[in-house]
C-alpha cells in the first residue's frame, strides 16, 4: 500500500461527504439558521489553516489561505452573521487539535492533508446545495466555488510528505487520522446542537 493510500484509508473512515450534516445540506434540508451556526463556528477553524501552511514553510499557499478567510467571512455575511469564537465543544476540540498538529511540520502535513484532500468534493456538494435549495445572496458562493476545483494543495502536501524521512511517516499518518476524526466530530457537534 503506498503512502497516499494509507492516508486516504484513514480519511475514508471519516469521509465528510457521508456525514449527516453535509448530506442534509446537499439535499436542502438544513434550515438557514443551522447554516448560520456552521458559518460562525467553523469559520474559527478556517482561520487556523494559514498557520498550518506557514509551519511547512509554504508562504504562497499561506497567503492564499489568508484571503480565503475573507471569503469565508463573505459566506457568513451572506447569511446575516459573522465568524465568532467557537462555543460548541466539538468545534473547540477541533481548534485545539489544529493548534497542536499545526505546531510541527510533520504533523501539520498530515493534518492539512486530511482537510485539503476532502475540500474539493465537500465544496462541490455544499455549493450545489446552496445553488439548488437556498435563496441566498451570491456572496455565500465564492468560498465554495474556489475550493471546488482546488486539487493542487493536496498534491503539494503529498509531495512534501513523500520527501520526509521514513521515520516521520507514522506521525504524519496519526495526525491525518486525528484531524479527520476532529473534522467529523465538529460537524456532529454542530448537527447535534442545531438539528437534534
Amino acid at each position: 500500500m503506498d503512502f497516499k493510500q494509507t492516508l486516504d484509508s484513514k480519511i475514508a473512515a471519516y469521509n465528510l461527504l457521508d456525514h449527516p450534516f453535509y448530506q442534509a445540506w446537499s439535499a436542502g434540508e438544513l434550515p438557514v439558521e443551522v447554516l448560520r451556526t456552521y458559518a460562525r463556528e467553523y469559520g474559527a477553524f478556517i482561520a487556523t489553516i494559514p498557520t498550518g501552511w506557514e509551519t511547512i514553510n509554504d508562504a504562497e499557499i499561506a497567503a492564499e489561505e489568508t484571503e480565503h478567510i475573507d471569503m469565508w467571512a463573505d459566506f457568513a455575511n451572506g447569511l446575516d452573521t459573522v465568524v465568532s469564537e467557537a462555543k460548541i465543544p466539538q468545534v473547540k476540540a477541533l481548534l485545539q487539535t489544529a493548534d497542536e498538529l499545526f505546531a510541527e511540520p510533520g504533523t501539520a502535513l498530515g493534518a492539512l492533508y486530511a482537510f485539503e484532500s476532502q475540500q474539493p468534493a465537500t465544496a462541490q456538494s455544499k455549493l450545489a446545495g446552496l445553488k439548488e435549495f437556498y435563496q441566498l445572496p451570491e456572496t455565500v458562493e465564492p468560498y465554495f466555488e474556489t475550493h471546488s476545483h482546488n486539487d493542487h494543495e493536496a498534491e503539494k502536501l503529498l509531495e512534501s510528505i513523500g520527501a520526509l524521512p521514513s521515520e516521520s511517516h507514522a506521525a504524519v499518518v496519526q495526525a491525518c487520522e486525528q484531524m479527520s476524526a476532529a473534522l467529523w466530530n465538529a460537524l456532529t457537534g454542530i448537527h447535534d446542537a442545531e438539528c437534534a
